[in-house]
């Protein structure tokens, strides 16, 4: 009787560290954007990146993709950031939806994510006006 406890007693408290950190990705990601760190977020970048920001879209290396951010945070600086979606459930891609407070507005932030070996790197990130 013991055993089957045991056993139940360690599955569930496994199972909720893991979903913690997969949620921290997108976390840490909401972090970096409250702090306005293009160059954190960046790091974040797969090689290239499809970026929609208000209405420019066009797919940029990593570098170019790391300076429109860096314009786009000193246009709009932030305050405050938080998530508001997660999907977290596939194991080789992670889509998070952050709201994103700046002095000069507030934007709804979607991150696509694609696992590449043992790391998640940014395939696409769009910033909208948050109606």
């Amino acid at each position: 009787m013991i055993k089957p406890l045991l056993f139940l007693f360690v599955f569930f408290t496994q199972i909720p560290s893991s979903y913690t950190l997969q949620g921290d990705i997108i976390d840490n990601l909401s972090a970096q954007f409250k702090a306005g760190n293009a160059k954190e977020i960046a790091a974040s970048f797969s090689s290239s990146v499809e970026l929609i920001i208000i209405d420019d879209e066009d797919v940029y290396s990593k570098a170019q993709a790391e300076q429109i951010l860096r314009n786009f945070f000193t246009k709009y600086p932030p305050v405050k950031s938080s998530v508001i979606h997660l999907i977290n459930t596939n194991p080789n891609f992670r889509f998070g939806i952050l709201s994103l407070q700046t002095k000069n507005g507030k934007f709804r932030v979607s991150i696509t994510m694609k696992k590449s070996a043992t790391s998640f790197f940014i395939t696409e990130l769009r910033i909208e006006p948050d109606k």
